[in-house]
């Protein structure tokens, strides 16, 4: 949609501490020929993925009816990458996270949404890693694990491990100011003298992943940060409240967990909204790597790029509402292209010949 714009603005050139800087300011024009990853991504072609995973076994869906759908009888493939693809409103998300999870209970749903909204969850606490840490620092002290948690014993007395300090105004929004006894640092005295390899557990929980990947030695701790740098992620601090990451990194850091499983049902719906291209590519990547693990992952999209490299597609229409909930087509994206009834096909076919 940035196509549209009269005044382009980019930023980065990365993300986290990689980024923060302006990179481009101008047209479209102007940006066709920058050398920045938005530039690059313009350029870079639609491509149809032109080696479709075979499959034989398929989960059979019969007389769906759920809202829209119109007694639709469908197969979604095993072991490989479906999309599911339509106009807004055309039965995708009925099909998929409705008619599919209802059949197959087991079926795990990774979408967007916070998986914390507390500024007590970080990306060390939901992987697992902060319990190992804390282990490391309470052999390496001789106390009690206790000492570096902001939850327990290491929390400030006065914010009790928040930081801030909340007071309510009696004709306005309730105010929040750092806390005067921490000083904003969450922990006490206390905690903050003992140390692990010359850092207290605040500096500590200021490295990247990527730095604390390279600080600890403990395989414990180890691995699920390494999870984290592999669904690219390691610019992520090891303290940084899960409220305050985007929608695109939530989804990242649920799928860390989920790389190394095998056998199961995945469904994302939308997985690509919000994501910038170069994000595109790293998402494909972890389905693809899910897909190897023997798993199925079935994905509901809008996005051309993420649909041309699905292994099968089922698209939905013709429209939306009461005039969807039909199967259009259901096939490889290289025979999408010839279907004469889909809307995707017709962008798909015309987005591949425009970057061509």
């Amino acid at each position: 949609m940035f196509q549209l714009a009269d005044h382009i603005i980019e930023l980065g050139p990365a993300a986290g501490e990689h980024g923060g800087r302006v990179v481009y300011q101008g047209d479209l024009a102007g940006l066709a020929d920058a050398d920045t990853a938005t530039a690059r991504a313009l350029r870079r072609p639609v491509e149809i993925n032109p080696n479709p995973l075979p499959w034989s076994e398929g989960f059979e869906i019969t007389d769906a009816h759920c809202h829209n759908l119109k007694h639709v009888n469908v197969t979604i493939p095993k072991g490989i990458l479906t999309a599911i693809t339509g106009v807004a409103g055309s039965g995708k998300s009925t099909l998929a996270t409705y008619e599919l999870a209802a059949r197959r209970p087991e079926a795990i749903t990774i979408d967007q949404k916070p998986i914390g909204t507390s500024i007590r969850s970080t990306p060390a606490t939901y992987t697992g890693a902060m319990d190992e840490i804390r282990k490391l620092f309470a052999r390496a002290n001789g106390v009690g694990a206790g000492w570096f948690s902001f939850n327990s014993k290491g929390a400030c007395l006065v914010c009790k491990g928040k930081g801030k300090v909340t007071y309510d105004m009696a004709f306005a929004e309730p105010v929040e100011v750092p806390c005067e006894e921490c000083g904003g640092h969450r922990y006490n005295p206390t905690a903050l003298g003992y140390t692990y390899k010359g850092r207290n557990i605040e500096t500590v929980m200021a490295l990247t992943i990527e730095q604390a990947l390279n600080f600890f030695d403990d395989e414990r701790v180890r691995r699920p940060l390494r999870t984290m740098v592999d669904v690219g992620l390691g610019y992520l601090t090891l303290g940084q409240p899960t409220s305050t990451l985007s929608g695109g990194e939530v989804q990242r850091v649920k799928l860390s967990s989920e790389l190394h499983k095998r056998g199961n049902v995945y469904i994302l719906d939308e997985p690509s909204t919000g994501l910038h291209n170069n994000d595109l590519a790293e998402l494909l990547a972890l389905l693809r790597q899910l897909v190897d693990g023997s798993n199925t992952v079935v994905i509901v999209e809008h996005r051309l790029e993420m649909i041309a490299k699905a292994d099968w597609v089922i698209d939905m229409g013709p429209a939306g509402g009461s005039e969807g909930g039909h199967v259009l087509f259901a096939g490889t994206p290289a025979e999408l292209t010839a279907c004469p009834d889909s809307r995707t096909g017709a962008y798909l076919a015309a987005a591949a010949q425009a970057r061509a």
